[in-house]
């Protein structure tokens, strides 16, 4: 391998939850990352909202996905949908759109312990 190929495979990938498919062949990802305080030592969570290509407008909110960089494909677009990793298993309807990201993070982690209203099961 020459060192032209070498540079050319090594970009990132980043796994997220599809927060919104509304745009023709664009999705908007929900991409968390963690990483411990300095000072404070604790896991501190963030996340940031990227746009990605989606060619075959295959995804749908709540999937979880993984991206791959590339090149500027429109002002906002840097990341282009390599494949789907999994989708949730929620029936259909049965949550309003602000619920939607919460409940696929919590379905993606294997959470039990809240119904769907949010509330803890005795």
């Amino acid at each position: 391998m020459t060192e032209a190929t070498q540079t050319r495979n090594s970009r990132s990938i980043v796994q997220g939850i599809v927060a919104s498919a509304s745009g023709d062949k664009t999705i908007s990802v929900r991409v968390e990352r963690m990483f411990k305080h300095p000072k404070y030592k604790k896991y501190i969570r963030r996340h940031s909202k990227v746009h990605a290509h989606d060619e075959q407008n295959e995804c749908q909110p709540g999937d979880r996905v993984e991206l791959m960089e590339c090149r500027p494909l429109s002002k906002t677009k840097r990341y282009r949908l390599v494949r789907i990793v999994e989708r949730p298993s929620l029936p259909q309807g049965a949550l309003k759109p602000t619920e939607l990201q919460s409940a696929a993070t919590a379905d993606a982690m294997g959470d039990e312990g809240t119904a769907e209203g949010g509330e803890v099961n005795p």
